[in-house]
């Protein structure tokens, strides 16, 4: 004689499996993505609308007591860690001359703090110039509230 089973279906859904397979994919993601870290000198940029395509590796920071630092190659994954360097001018020149020399193409950014003497950016996009690097300065957008002011 077979004796037949009484199978009772659960009216209750199990969320352990869909929390297991939530957890896997956050471990996933976070493994796989890479990390951002930003530059690690406080820099107040200047408001601008105008906007440029060119999206430089190459960045030279100014602080507000006009020390300058250098980040050679952002792209590069065996620098993503290491901090910003401090560099003089003179020396500012012969590394973004030899930068130059690699890759004639490769434009380089300048973020100047917005208390920065003006001269002092115009002597390091002058020291560009004459080195023929291409240079853009950073800033960053208007706020869509700002009102400008006429000359």
């Amino acid at each position: 004689m077979a004796l037949k089973k009484n199978f009772q279906s659960l009216e209750t859904f199990s969320m352990s499996s869909m929390t297991d397979v939530i957890f896997l994919l956050l471990i996933f993601f976070m493994v796989t993505s890479t990390i951002i870290f930003p530059a690690a000198i406080d820099v107040n940029l200047p408001e601008s609308s105008e906007q440029t395509s060119l999206k430089p590796v190459t960045e030279v920071y100014v602080d507000a007591d006009e020390k300058i630092y250098i980040v050679e190659d952002r792209n590069d994954s065996t620098h993503l860690l290491s901090a910003p360097v401090e560099v003089e001018l003179s020396d500012l020149s012969a590394r973004l001359a030899k930068i130059q020399a690699s890759d004639s193409t490769r434009a380089v950014a300048l973020y100047a703090d917005s208390v920065v003497n003006y001269g002092h950016v115009v002597n390091i996009l002058d020291m560009a110039a004459k080195n023929k690097i291409k240079m853009v300065l950073a800033t960053h957008a208007k706020s869509p509230d700002t009102t400008t002011q006429p000359l």
